[in-house]
This record gives C-alpha cells, sequence and structure tokens, in this order.
C-alpha cells in the first residue's frame, strides 16, 4: 500500500483537501527530533503525511535541518514514497521564472551536515548505497505526467546543486557551479534525497525556480524576498501538481499496472482503464519465438482488431493533438503503421526510419550495437528541417538501441523530439532507461515484464 510523505511548503494542510486530518506532536527519534508537527490524512483515499522541512514558520536555517530525523519518522510512520518541493535558482539560462523543475540528478556541496544514517556499521557489513540515479523513476513519471496534463511549463529533467547556506552564492560561485552542468541550485534535497534512499524509500522533488542566483549581471542578484515573490504567486500550481501526482497513486488508479507498477497510468488522461485492458486484450502472446526464452508481444493481431485500433489512435492522438508536431517519424516496419495513420489525424507529415539500403536518396546513417555485433539505420537527409518538432513511434520498446538511434537521426537533422511513442513497453530490458538517459521523454500505452 502506497503511503505519500510531503516534505516542505505544500498547502495542502487544509481540512476541505485533506480528510481525516490530524496533527501530532514533533517525533523523537534516534536521530533527534522532527522538524515540526507531522499533518496526518488521507487526499482520494491515499494516506499522505506532511512535514515542514525548515519547521512550521521557518525557523530553521538549512544547515541545522534534521533530515536523518524527519526520513526516519516519515519511515516509522509507513511512508513508502517522498515528494519533497523545494525553491530553486537558475542556473541555465533556459529555464524561466515559475518553471518547474523535476530532477534527476544532483551535486552535494554542502559542508557542515549529516549525510547517512549510519553512525557506525556493523563488524564487515559496510553499507554503501548506489547514487547513480538519486531521484525514484516512479515518482518523477507520475509528476511530469501531471505536468503534461495540467499544461504546467516545466523541464522534465534537471541537476541541481545544493549549498549549505544560508547565504547565497557569490558571482564566481555561481559561474562555477553553471561550468559544472547544473541547471539549478538550492539549499535542501541534498543530503535529504540521500538519506532516504538509505532508507529504501521512493523520493522525489518539484523545484520551482524562482530566481536567476547572481551570474545574470543585467538583473538585481537574488534575495530572500524576490524568491519568496514567485513563491506565493505559484503557490497554486504547487498545489494543483502535488493533488493530481498524489491522485495518480489512489487505489482505483493503481488497477491497471500491465505487470510492473512503476509504469501504471502511463496512458493519456483520455484512456480509461476499460480501453486499456481491451487494447491489451487484442495483443497476442507467443511463447518461445523467435527463439527459447522470449515471450512475443505480437501487435498484428491488433492492428486487425478495428477497435483495438481504433482505441489505440485516439490516445495517441488525444496525447498529442495539442503539441503542434511537424512530423512524425515511424520506424520499419510496424511503427510505419502507426505513424501514418497518427500523421493523418495529427495533420503531420510522415517520415520513415528504416534499415540500411532501404531509401532511395541520400540518407543519413546511424549505426548501433546488437547483442552480437551492429545494425544500422538510415533517414533522408531532406526529411526533416531544423527546428521541427517531431514524434518518433514504433509499436514497442525492448532494450532501446533502435529507438535510441532513432533518435540520434532526428538530432542530426536538427529535429526537436517531443516524445517517443509506444504501443508496448518491455519494462524489464531497460529501452525507457536508454532513452531517458538521453533526456528523451518516453510514453507507452501497455507495459509488460518480459517474462510476464
Amino acid at each position: 500500500m502506497v503511503k505519500i510523505g510531503i516534505i516542505g511548503g505544500s498547502g495542502l494542510e487544509d481540512p476541505k483537501i485533506l480528510e481525516d486530518m490530524q496533527e501530532v506532536e514533533p517525533q523523537e527519534t534516534p536521530y533527534g527530533k522532527t522538524s515540526s508537527n507531522l499533518i496526518l490524512g488521507k487526499i482520494n483515499n491515499t494516506d499522505v503525511v506532511i512535514l515542514s522541512r525548515h519547521g512550521k514558520q521557518h525557523t530553521i536555517p538549512p544547515t541545522h535541518v534534521n533530515n536523518r530525523a524527519n526520513l526516519y519518522t516519515l519511515k516509522e510512520l509507513g511512508c513508502t514514497h517522498i515528494i519533497a518541493t523545494t525553491a530553486v535558482g537558475i542556473l541555465n539560462q533556459e529555464v524561466k521564472r515559475g518553471d518547474f523543475v523535476i530532477l534527476d540528478q544532483f551535486i552535494d556541496f554542502t559542508k557542515h551536515r549529516h549525510i547517512t544514517i549510519h553512525n557506525k556499521f556493523e563488524p564487515n557489513s559496510p553499507q554503501h548505497v548506489s547514487l547513480s540515479d538519486p531521484f525514484s523513476e516512479e515518482i518523477r513519471k507520475n509528476i511530469i505526467e501531471t505536468c503534461e496534463d495540467l499544461g504546467m511549463s516545466f523541464y522534465p529533467f534537471g541537476t541541481v546543486i545544493t549549498i549549505e547556506g544560508p547565504r547565497f552564492s557569490t558571482r564566481a560561485e555561481s559561474n562555477l557551479f553553471k561550468q559544472w552542468g547544473a541547471d539549478v541550485i538550492n539549499m535542501s534535497v541534498a543530503p535529504e534525497a540521500t538519506i532516504a534512499k538509505e532508507l529504501g524509500l521512493e523520493y522525489a522533488a518539484i523545484a520551482m525556480a524562482t530566481d536567476y542566483d547572481c551570474w545574470k549581471t543585467d538583473e538585481p542578484p537574488v534575495t530572500w524576498e524576490a524568491v519568496l515573490e514567485v513563491m506565493e504567486k505559484n503557490s497554486e500550481n504547487v498545489k494543483k501538481v502535488l493533488l493530481k501526482t498524489i491522485e495518480k497513486f489512489s487505489p482505483s488508479d493503481l488497477t491497471l499496472q500491465s505487470s510492473h507498477p512503476i509504469h501504471s497510468q502511463q496512458q493519456s488522461t483520455q484512456s480509461s482503464n476499460s480501453d486499456l485492458e481491451f487494447i491489451k486484450s487484442k495483443i497476442r502472446t507467443i511463447p518461445n519465438w523467435p527463439q527459447a526464452g522470449v515471450m512475443f508481444r505480437d501487435v498484428t493481431t491488433l492492428f486487425k482488431d478495428k477497435q483495438g485500433m481504433k482505441k489505440t489512435l485516439e490516445i495517441l492522438t488525444n496525447r498529442y493533438k495539442d503539441k503542434q508536431i511537424d512530423k512524425i517519424a515511424g520506424i520499419e516496419s510496424r511503427g510505419f503503421i502507426l505513424a501514418g495513420a497518427l500523421a493523418q489525424n495529427l495533420n503531420a507529415g510522415f517520415v520513415p526510419i528504416r534499415k540500411k539500403g532501404k531509401l532511395p536518396a541520400e540518407t543519413e546513417s546511424q549505426e548501433y550495437s546488437l547483442e552480437y555485433g551492429t545494425d544500422t539505420v538510415e533517414i533522408h537527409k531532406d526529411a526533416i528541417s531544423s527546428g521541427e518538432k517531431v514524434l518518433l513511434v514504433d509499436d514497442l520498446i525492448a532494450t532501446g538501441g533502435t529507438a535510441k538511434a532513432s533518435c540520434d537521426l532526428i538530432e542530426k537533422l536538427g529535429g526537436d523530439i517531443v516524445e517517443c511513442a509506444f504501443v508496448i513497453e518491455l519494462d524489464d530490458l531497460g529501452g525507457r532507461q536508454k532513452l531517458e538517459e538521453k533526456r528523451q521523454k518516453v510514453f507507452s500505452i501497455i507495459n509488460y515484464e518480459e517474462s510476464g
């Protein structure tokens, strides 16, 4: 059962929003007391616990936030998922004030904080947590979908650098952090995210861009008053994003998980569970083909069913109808079927991406690795103009090699990839991760584990 902890300013402590609301005193833990009282209740039948990181009246400086006690308590109260909110300064000039950044990496530049729950190790039992991907992909996907559903201005990826505070950066520091590749800057998240990981909690953060730190010389440097002004203006948007994200974890929304909880409810908001069950029922599974141990997902049975095909195209059309897409690139060969029909629905052009030697005019090529050897995909050099918005479509994503190579081709021609869309995703083969490492957004309608 999912139980969600909310850390930071949320505005959800409202009896009109939070059912069965109760408040409990700060909790004593092996690490000391929590930062604030805890507010418990339900939102859309999902249990939530709300905690103020800096105290109810923001009396705790960043250095002295007891991250260990806060997260330990949320874990003890049964929380499985943590959604944190945070104000951030902008280091990447493409981000604008008021934008949300759904963080996927952090740099810990703090100096005086407890950065681990471990005060000592048991004999011969060191504990070294992996932080290659410090934020929960499950929560991030739900937040990203929510921002898309609500039409929010947001960035699906971003690296935050957390400084000690409470002072803001010098201009030299701000420029250094930009050179390091940080997109935004704050005084929380680290080591909060680290401790959540050590405790086995799913953790993600919604960052609200409030200022340009001090690297921009054509406007005044950041002040607390300026940060507060943007936060107050955007407080309703934060509340909307949190509420709709929490809804995605509610029991009624977790009924169709396609054999993998991480990708539950990846479908567009216009599609119902019954539609998804119907589509899934039309996909034929052929065991041990083309080789032993493989569960082949055959979409030809879906494509030949007029209701199944109609529902599939409706989901994709509704998702992308307002995205102003110029070209839809289909991957050989079943991707052609979907991409051509979708191009008609969206009043967009169709572009084929084919195996080597299949296209007649001058081409751009991209080689990619297979389990044994390599393969190549090609696109006509005149297929996409620089700056055109492109949707990549195929029937299925497995290991993601062909899809990644196709993205590379589109980008070589200067295309702006809106998203990579698939009917089927084989969760445990890593294709999504391969694309997301390239900072591509991925959408799938039905999810399977390879063997399920």
